[in-house]
């Protein structure tokens, strides 16, 4: 069957319907929750939509062409394949060897750390001083973190539990080593969970090399030129140096993915009970850079901004050199 680029790595979850993943999630959470209540998805998932797609007026809609909707429902439906594998794995999912199993609220903090967790690219309509979400690259996660700390609070959940979905979100990002989050146990599991989750649906994405090419560049340049002094991003003189250091890049995502991130990501493998189809996804990608040194990239990815947004100046290039 041939792979649309509008799916995820099984080729079934329609990534850029937040419906759609909504829908497998909270499948996939009343399988190992069978009375708990869906009622912070079904929220969730519809306020995320609706602040992308401009319906919040406290917000701008979504500007971000990498960091998009499709991103962040691709990275949710992976972090929780990833908690449904630590809960059905013999060693994690349960009280044996001294390990704890997921509580339902818990893989609702994970679920959500990871719904929200590219949400501080969102810019506030109140604001005069950003024109683009991508300038707000460097400190989007304590944007991000802010806004889930009260949004779970809204949802009715304690202090703790949003205190941790905020935390959750430093997995990810540039402005907190993962080594000095100071969570421990099942918590920092989870955090580790959510750094995974980042890296291997985005990498495993069909068209994440066209995504890196068109997308992502520009928004590492207009990073840098909002990033607060003496702070940047990795700096590369043309979309298509990006591209080529692919597999550099992914050298660097799979020490961290061993090391600071705990190897979670064998938890996939759990969950589709037999090949991890992301670190397959990760490696065809990689592969095709390594295999050319200029890849012919022909794939078209969904685009969901809306029609009338623009995600950067048209005269970006020209300020970058």
């Amino acid at each position: 069957m041939h792979h649309r680029n509008d799916r995820d790595v099984t080729n079934s979850i329609q990534t850029t319907d937040a419906a759609a993943v909504a829908a497998e999630i909270i499948r996939l959470y009343h399988g190992l929750f069978p009375h708990a209540s869906a009622r912070p998805f079904e929220r969730a998932f519809t306020d995320l939509a609706h602040a992308y797609d401009g319906g919040d007026l406290s917000y701008w809609p979504c500007d971000t062409e990498y960091h998009d909707i499709q991103h962040v429902l691709d990275v949710t439906l992976a972090m929780c394949r990833l908690m449904h594998g630590y809960q059905h794995s013999p060693t994690n999912g349960s009280r044996r060897n001294g390990s704890e199993p997921l509580r339902p609220e818990l893989f609702v903090a994970g679920a959500l750390a990871a719904l929200f967790h590219d949400f501080g690219y969102l810019r506030k309509r109140s604001d005069r001083r950003h024109q683009f979400g991508a300038e707000y690259t460097i400190g989007h996660v304590s944007r991000g973190a802010a806004f889930l700390r009260r949004y779970m609070r809204e949802l009715g959940y304690d202090e703790h539990l949003a205190r941790l979905a905020a935390t959750l979100l430093h997995f990810t990002g540039y402005e907190r080593k993962a080594e000095t989050i100071r969570i421990a146990g099942l918590e920092r599991r989870l955090g580790q969970m959510m750094g995974t989750a980042d890296i291997i649906a985005q990498m495993a994405d069909r068209c994440y090399l066209e995504k890196c090419r068109d997308r992502l560049y520009p928004e590492f340049v207009l990073g840098n030129l909002g990033a607060p002094r003496g702070r940047s991003l990795p700096v590369f003189a043309s979309s298509a140096e990006l591209v080529a250091k692919t597999p550099g890049f992914y050298e660097g995502a799979t020490r961290r993915l061993e090391g600071q991130l705990g190897r979670t990501y064998e938890y996939a493998a759990r969950h589709f009970g037999g090949p991890n189809l992301y670190l397959d996804g990760m490696r065809k990608n990689v592969s095709y850079v390594a295999d050319s040194p200029a890849p012919a990239l022909r794939r078209r990815p969904p685009y969901t901004l809306l029609p009338e947004v623009q995600p950067y100046p048209r005269d970006l290039f020209g300020l970058a050199h």
